[in-house]
């Protein structure tokens, strides 16, 4: 079975990259990588559960076309470390009126804490578009991932099983329903925020 684009991104951001977005964040590289493969989950879920509705496939696809296409991730990530690439304002549209309590819920998961949280997504928000941008219309990758004709029923499909699969996993599952309504009203249950408490991660190390 192929890596989850989870799995192939936290893999091109060992080493190099993460020790400078550690650098960034003020801690040791080895608890960046680990926030890392928390946040990306993260990320990657939730863009799956947008993308699960038409129109959301629809705008996250003439998003990835018109701003994100033909980046490298290497010049995307020396981007957001000088403080480009609109983090925030990405990430506004993958988590709405969500985004604090996301930040809040990585934060507890990790013991980063809210604010490194909220700053780690925001580093990430912009590497994690580029990448899906590279895996829909690089030539070289749409044919392993989004067959020939890639469009916004292809990256719904993909982000659908990205979802799926981090849905299964007990700790990024665990935190993605945490952040993510469950009825898709936009709003929190009494059980999500439950969840947010200390045993997002339980039994998962």
């Amino acid at each position: 079975m192929p890596d989850s684009l989870t799995q192939d991104l936290a893999a091109q951001l060992q080493g190099a990259p993460a020790q400078r977005m550690a650098q960034q964040l003020g801690i040791e590289p080895a608890q960046a990588s680990a926030a890392i493969g928390a946040a990306l989950p993260l990320l990657l879920g939730a863009l799956g559960r947008n993308a699960s509705q038409p129109q959301g496939a629809q705008s996250l696809y003439g998003a990835l076309q018109k701003d994100h296409a033909g980046l490298d991730l290497g010049s995307v990530l020396g981007a957001v470390l000088g403080g480009g690439g609109q983090g925030g304002q990405i990430l506004g549209h993958i988590f709405g009126d969500r985004q604090p309590r996301a930040a809040q819920g990585l934060g507890q998961a990790t013991g980063l804490g809210g604010d490194k949280a909220g700053m780690l997504l925001r580093l990430l928000a912009p590497i994690v578009m580029a990448y899906l941008a590279k895996r829909m219309f690089d030539k070289r990758q749409a044919g392993t991932v989004a067959g020939d004709q890639p469009g916004p029923q292809v990256l719904g499909d993909v982000l659908g099983q990205e979802h799926a699969r981090v849905a299964q996993d007990r700790g990024s599952g665990g935190l993605l329903g945490a952040v993510l309504d469950q009825d898709g009203d936009g709003q929190l249950g009494i059980g999500d925020l439950m969840k947010l408490g200390g045993g997002l991660l339980g039994g998962h190390r």
